[in-house]
């Protein structure tokens, strides 16, 4: 009865709705269990619209890449900032920035991210690097011949000391190194409930997590953050913002700042091991990275080696097209976030070929760009690497096409038009910069032969994780 009452009571316009036979829950455990296959599923019985219901949510997925530019366009009905805040004010502990304790600083706090573009971009990139740098020379110290680690820890290590020294500063102690080990070993505990949180499930049903929240935010309390030194302009201008608002806690702007802290790696580390990955498994691939690497080495009069500091511009970082097409792979391969939007009254939503959809206020719109990415129309052996998949003649390859016409959007791994990632061109000159210096200073190889599969427990959230690390080995290039 539950069934049919929901199916039959739709009102003209809107799409067919798979509801499920559990209460509350509709399709949520089968949706978890496997969102690309059942999404799939669905889009071959019903097109390339419908609804289905998960969790207590009525949620519209749009699955014709050719209609996201009229989803990702209608930002005034369509809104995405009030679902973000609500979710990252649960999952960080801090107030919602939509309170009206609060006015303007939802505002201001956006318009801070104007410190990860242009020059100031550039400005922390050169940071990045040289922190990167100071890494990699004390792992060759380390490296008198093969080393031996596991591919995750190792990226993760690398990239969570960088990122947190470019954007917190250095902790000046004497074991520096060891407290940031400490803050990152905490920092992948929380990350492991964070699929959870996201999911609304209570933290307190989440074992230590709560315990370790607290921790971490302990870290970026003022009396903390006041001794590290060299922290970069983003943070700075963050820090005097919070400052301005006198009803917000020591706490709350310490939660603010562990949030950001997140997402700022907890994406990045997980491309960056996937990158890596796929390189050490494809030796053409590295081959053809590494020769361009060297070669603009050689044209810039640069040495490689521990003792050489190397500095890379940002149009030398970006006219690496077999690196970034490479990178671009392996994102297109790993990255599974589900696009959401939601509608702020009863509207008709218009698509194109003069399609329509009903919308109920309060519904959910939703877009899966990994069904794009898989789509092999789009891409031919969407299954298969392909490091030069992004170039063509020589330059970058922006034209892809499916049922013979252009594509507007075809890769998005940092979401899409208001909710699109603002720190997506750090994150990718991040990256960048990780496989430049590991491949400019050292000689690298898998240490054991075993397929590394996506963890699919993170569907919908960014970049999967992998469901197992892996050895690898290094040692100086002679």
């Amino acid at each position: 009865i539950y069934f049919f009452f929901y199916v039959f009571n739709r009102k003209t316009g809107e799409p067919p709705l798979i509801n499920g036979w559990i209460p509350y829950l509709g399709k949520a455990l089968i949706f978890r269990k496997d969102a690309f296959k059942f999404l799939l599923d669905q889009q071959k019985k019903l097109g390339d619209i419908f609804t289905v219901h998960i969790a207590g949510r009525y949620i519209t997925f749009i699955m014709d890449p050719f209609q996201y530019v009229y989803v990702i366009r209608n930002s005034k009905q369509l809104e995405f900032h009030e679902f973000a805040d609500k979710m990252a004010s649960k999952t960080f502990d801090y107030p919602a920035l939509s309170n009206v304790k609060f006015p303007e600083l939802k505002e201001n706090l956006h318009r801070i991210y104007q410190y990860l573009q242009g020059k100031p971009l550039e400005i922390i990139s050169d940071h990045m690097m040289k922190n990167l740098q100071d890494i990699f020379e004390w792992k060759c110290s380390q490296a008198t011949d093969w080393e031996t680690e596991k591919m995750y820890k190792f990226c993760c290590s690398v990239m969570f000391e960088a990122s947190f020294v470019t954007l917190y500063g250095r902790v000046p102690a004497a074991d520096g190194r060891k407290v940031i080990s400490e803050i990152r070993d905490k920092f992948i505990k929380f990350d492991a409930s964070f699929p959870y949180l996201a999911a609304n499930i209570p933290i307190e049903l989440l074992g230590a997590t709560k315990k370790v929240r607290k921790e971490l935010i302990h870290h970026f309390l003022l009396q903390n953050m006041t001794k590290w030194l060299g922290g970069s302009k983003v943070v700075q201008a963050r820090q005097d913002i919070f400052e301005k608002y006198e009803l917000l806690g020591d706490y709350d702007k310490a939660a603010h700042h562990f949030a950001f802290l997140w997402a700022s790696v907890g994406n990045t580390i997980p491309a960056t091991f996937w990158a890596m990955y796929y390189l050490l498994r494809h030796p053409e691939a590295l081959a053809a990275v590494r020769d361009e690497i060297d070669h603009l080495l050689q044209s810039t009069g640069q040495k490689r080696g521990p003792t050489y500091d190397i500095h890379l511009t940002r149009e030398q970082l970006d006219n690496l097209v077999y690196l970034e097409s490479a990178l671009n792979e392996s994102l297109r391969m790993c990255s599974s976030s589900m696009n959401i939007r939601i509608s702020q009254e009863d509207f008709v939503l218009k698509l194109e070929g003069d399609q329509e959809v009903s919308l109920r206020k309060g519904d959910w719109i939703a877009l899966y760009p990994q069904i794009l990415h898989m789509d092999p129309e789009v891409y031919e052996d969407p299954k298969v690497y392909k490091f030069d998949r992004y170039i063509e003649n020589g330059k970058k390859k922006t034209a892809f096409y499916k049922a013979g016409r252009k594509l507007k959007y075809f890769l998005m791994p940092f979401g899409s038009g208001i909710s699109m990632c603002p720190g997506r061109f750090l994150a990718m000159n991040e990256m960048k910069m990780f496989l430049f210096l590991l491949l400019a200073h050292f000689d690298v190889e898998l240490g054991e032969n075993k397929a590394v599969r996506l963890d699919n427990s993170r569907m919908g959230l960014g970049i999967l994780l992998p469901d197992t690390d892996i050895a690898f080995r290094y040692k100086l290039r002679s």
